[in-house]
């Protein structure tokens, strides 16, 4: 199955700037790209899986996968990457900063039988999906989930949901670094403990801080 991994290098995670600079945002992205590309890479060992990950980036990058360079918008840029007709290979979508990923979590993924399998992300975000029918595209616009729902429901295509926290959880806001440090099962989780980061529990809530030391 072909993977398709969407990655910006350029100016990524702006939402974490309250807690990392420019530079950190750069490095721990890549940091998740490397741990994405590290788990698809074991699909064959692990389930039986074979994949075969393209990383459909922004602006060129070195990573241990093939690279196409496409800076349109996201949804132009993976609709030309999936079926265009009838007998294609499926073709799978995965967000690169899906840092909780795990072979099992993205097995159950790739594993169920539907024209279109969804991994809903929370607040609306599709963070992975299969897209097996040529009749399928993309909209990454707005509530994105709901959209991909609707478009392949009027395609007349069967639909399946994979609900996941490990495929739900993407690293945008600084509160989800304590998702990675609880949970990351790669070097994301790795590279924040060596930046200083580490989880702290105080009046009920759970939050991360960081030790400029």
């Amino acid at each position: 199955m072909r993977v398709v991994v969407p990655f910006a290098p350029e100016r990524p995670k702006t939402r974490l700037a309250p807690v990392l600079d420019e530079a950190g945002r750069a490095a721990f992205a890549r940091v998740m790209l490397d741990d994405t590309l590290s788990v698809l890479s074991t699909l064959d060992d692990e389930r039986g899986v074979s994949v075969d990950p393209l990383v459909l980036s922004t602006a060129p990058v070195d990573c241990d996968a093939p690279v196409v360079v496409d800076d349109r918008p996201l949804t132009d840029a993976v609709n030309n990457h999936l079926p265009a007709s009838d007998g294609d290979d499926p073709v799978a979508v995965v967000m690169a900063d899906l840092a909780l990923a795990t072979p099992e979590a993205l097995g159950r993924l790739f594993e169920r039988d539907a024209d279109v399998v969804v991994a809903p992300g929370r607040g609306g975000g599709t963070n992975a999906l299969v897209v097996r029918d040529p009749a399928f595209r993309v909209d990454y616009h707005g509530a994105s989930v709901r959209d991909h729902r609707e478009i392949a429901r009027e395609a007349g295509l069967s639909l399946a949901h994979v609900d996941s926290f490990r495929l739900a959880t993407d690293i945008d806001e600084p509160a989800d670094l304590v998702e990675v440090l609880l949970h990351g099962p790669g070097e994301a989780a790795a590279w924040l403990r060596e930046a200083g980061f580490s989880v702290v529990a105080a009046d009920g809530r759970v939050d991360v801080e960081r030790n400029s030391g």
